[in-house]
């Protein structure tokens, strides 16, 4: 293997960013490695993101490449022991090779070496940076099984050089993807963002943001409110708040989530709400009753709350209240 020139670096590039923008989000991160792997070959891959926590990394994002969730299972019973992972928590943006049992040569990493040789980690890459947003380490780890397969200096400086476009590549592939899901919320403009099952955000426009600071005014704005992910931590499809109305959408381990300004017909109760949709369909009271088994007054009543709450006339101004909230 040789190191690519200018050229070939350049149409990697292209390569990459081009995947981004293409390819589905669950797609894109085994595509960007199969385009790094002729350049710098390896065999098995992690790529995610991870806080320091008291036994070692706390993984917040995780892609696994020729890799199964049992590996991580068993590197949960001996991440305390990986000094690799606590030399790139202590030093971001940095990119190490190593041989795992030189580095992780004490005797009381032998559980650690164990695991390496179940699951072929004999040769490690390792790079990683900052989020800036999040202020999670972001990284990249590459394994090779043969034992002698020693990562060179030119390689170590190869990866450092792609890991940042990788990087990049996916928060614009994610963006993308959340771009592509469903419209904002109803006809009301809204804000957008993408965060983690921590709550971590790894992107937010300013809507989003000034959306959440109107909720929450002493926001900080690197994680969710705690009110907010713990809706939808619990299965809540929407979270309606004083000033504003969210929904999230689950996917590779990240909540891609869009909000706008509460509005009138949030404050319709469950019931109002189904008998003005059956207004705007153009029902009549009499119909409505029939349909729900409840008297015309009652209906009627009701019909005459939803108006007011509305604060509209007629049923074109219903209609379009109703547009408002989706």
């Amino acid at each position: 293997m040789s190191t690519p020139g200018l050229q070939d670096f350049s149409g990697l590039l292209l390569r990459l960013y081009r995947h981004a923008h293409e390819l589905p989000i669950d797609d894109f991160q085994d595509a960007a490695l199969q385009l790094i792997k002729p350049v710098l070959p390896f065999d098995s891959c992690m790529w995610g993101t991870a806080s320091r926590g008291t036994a070692g990394i706390d993984i917040h994002t995780l892609h696994l490449h020729n890799q199964s969730m049992e590996m991580i299972e068993s590197y949960e019973r001996v991440k305390h022991l990986d000094t690799a992972a606590a030399e790139v928590a202590r030093r971001p943006r940095t990119t190490l090779a190593f041989n795992a049992d030189a580095w992780f040569s004490g005797r009381h990493q032998g559980a650690l070496r164990e695991h390496g040789r179940r699951h072929e980690q004999a040769n490690f890459f390792i790079t990683s940076d900052v989020h800036a947003a999040s202020g999670l380490v972001h990284w990249i780890t590459l394994f090779r099984a043969d034992a002698e397969a020693h990562g060179t200096p030119e390689e170590t400086q190869l990866l450092s050089a792609l890991a940042p476009h990788a990087m990049q590549a996916l928060s614009l592939n994610r963006i993308v993807h959340l771009d592509r899901l469903e419209a904002p919320l109803g006809g009301t403009p809204g804000g957008s963002a993408i965060g983690d099952l921590h709550g971590v955000l790894y992107h937010a426009d300013s809507a989003f943001e000034e959306l959440l600071r109107r909720e929450w005014p002493g926001w900080h704005g690197r994680t969710l409110p705690g009110a907010m992910l713990e809706a939808f931590l619990q299965g809540q499809p929407r979270y309606a708040g004083r000033a504003l109305v969210a929904s999230h959408h689950v996917e590779q381990r990240l909540l891609f989530l869009k909000c706008r300004a509460r509005c009138r017909a949030d404050d319709l109760t469950p019931r109002e709400h189904t008998i003005a949709q059956l207004v705007a369909r153009g029902n009549t009271h009499k119909e409505i009753a029939a349909m729900l088994h409840r008297a015309p007054a009652t209906v009627r009543n009701h019909i005459q709350s939803i108006y007011e709450k509305l604060e509209v006339g007629n049923v074109a101004g219903l209609i379009q209240e109703l547009g408002r909230a989706g």
